[in-house]
């Protein structure tokens, strides 16, 4: 990809006169996307600030303006988030249902006193996108906006139709996907489903491409509560037993626990082909788990790695806490969030069971914040796997496609347990060290945002057209 003069965004967003280097302008699509990209990252879609509908509004206004009909564009508002559908009518030809496509509005939150630089302001940095939802996944959302309004623009008219589904919490209850994948599937019955949020590309640190992963099963997303209760008192007379200090040894315990690690036939393909291109012990630990999984220097060595160590087996992590009610007084309840990412068949009652054993302490009462979806693995199809893979080698050309198996949860888990088939086939590419989504500063490499641009277009292009 050649350098291109990014100093549109800059200058858009800093108002900035500095220029950056370049050898080709943008295109009109690359300019409007940059434009897109800009302006969904200025909305804070987080939770609790009600600014989904606000973008679902900005995006329906900008497919009504790239000539798409009203009545296929739908904006269906759900208390302070909303999901946004549109239409891209085919003619037909291919006889075959809609495809459906998915990315998320919605991003986790980011605090501005904790950033470097405003989270909700496009920065470009040293060859990045910095700002909250620059990868996770303002970029799906962008790729498929600007792809649709370039295809319309080009005449393009595919063989089925094409559906855009974005859903709007889904880094939270997820309603809106469960609303997409079930109560509007008037609006979304499709054959398959392609997720923005979802595979892509891994880098090796010196920049060289290790393999192209497309999702086609993901680990179960499951929340749970543990609570230590006490009769409370005064803070000036302590006693032996305190609801944080119960709550502190439990979580103690769930720090020092490793779930054993497990495999299936993706994540096995999936370090197979990945120990090809990955150097040094990460390379030799992925291809000795290949082998056996059994293997405790792999195991070990691939935990070390924040990207892979989901990919081994169920993980449970505390993610937050509340507890006690004044400053002097014993506390009467101490309550942590455990946020679970359970590995296909291993099972949700059976994690939770673990859980209690590890803690080992019966008084310490536990509650799912929420009902959990588990869903199979999608078969691998040869027309996703083709299209894809010509997608993929046009712009890295000989590069393996490897079914993989996702370690975050995705809106794609609703569609699966819904029946429709479900592929993450992101146009990310990146290094490990570069991911940062849900983090403090997260960022985006420029030239991953325009060769996912481009990613799109073809894979659209080759799905869909004759």
């Amino acid at each position: 990809m050649k350098k291109r003069l990014t100093a549109l965004a800059l200058a858009a967003t800093m108002l900035s006169p500095a220029l950056h280097a370049s050898q080709e302008a943008p295109t009109k699509f690359e300019q409007k996307a940059l434009e897109i990209y800009r302006t969904a990252i200025s909305m804070r879609t987080a939770e609790g600030f009600g600014n989904v509908p606000k973008l679902a509004r900005y995006l329906a206004n900008e497919f009504k303006a790239g000539g798409f009909s009203e009545q296929d564009i739908h904006i269906k508002e759900m208390g302070e988030t909303a999901a946004l559908i549109v239409r891209y009518r085919g003619d037909g030809s291919s006889g075959k249902k809609p495809i459906l496509l998915s990315a998320h509005m919605d991003v986790v939150d980011a605090r501005p006193e904790d950033w470097e630089r405003d989270p909700f302001t496009l920065i470009e940095e040293n060859g990045y996108f910095y700002g909250r939802g620059t990868d996770d996944n303002k970029m799906g959302i962008t790729s498929l906006t600007t792809n649709f309004l370039r295809l319309k623009a080009e005449g393009f008219v595919p063989t089925r139709d094409l559906i855009i589904a974005f859903s709007g919490d889904e880094e939270s209850g997820m309603v809106t996907t469960q609303a997409l994948a079930n109560d509007f599937r008037d609006l979304t019955d499709a054959e398959f489903v392609l997720i923005a949020d979802a595979g892509g590309g891994s880098l090796a640190e010196d920049g060289s491409v290790i393999s192209y992963n497309i999702q086609a099963a993901e680990k179960t997303y499951v929340t749970f509560e543990m609570t230590a209760t006490n009769p409370g008192g005064h803070s000036s007379r302590p006693r032996e037993d305190n609801a944080i200090y119960d709550l502190a040894d439990a979580l103690k315990k769930l720090q020092a626990y490793k779930f054993p690690a497990v495999s299936n036939e993706l994540t096995r393909a999936f370090f197979k082909a990945s120990a090809k291109r990955a150097e040094g012990d990460l390379g030799k630990a992925m291809a000795r788990f290949a082998k056996n999984p059994k293997d405790e220097w792999a195991v070990k060595t691939l935990r070390s790695y924040p990207e892979y160590v989901g990919t081994t087996g169920t993980t449970c992590v505390a993610t937050m806490l509340n507890a006690g009610h004044a400053e002097n007084a014993l506390p009467q309840t101490a309550t942590a969030t455990v946020n679970c990412r359970v590995f296909p068949g291993a099972g949700v009652d059976n994690t939770l069971n673990t859980l209690k054993e590890v803690v080992g302490n019966p008084a310490i009462t536990w509650a799912t914040t929420y009902e959990p979806t588990e869903s199979d693995a999608s078969p691998l199809r040869d027309d996703v796997l083709g299209p894809l893979t010509k997608a993929v080698h046009t712009l890295h050309p000989g590069v393996e496609v490897v079914p993989n198996m996702s370690s975050g949860g995705t809106d794609g888990m609703h569609f699966r347990a819904a029946g429709m088939d479900s592929y993450g086939v992101s146009g990310i590419f990146m290094k490990g060290s570069d991911v940062y989504a849900h983090g403090l500063n997260e960022r985006l490499p420029v030239k991953a945002f325009y060769d996912a641009l481009e990613h799109w277009h073809v894979l659209l292009t080759e799905i869909a057209g004759k």
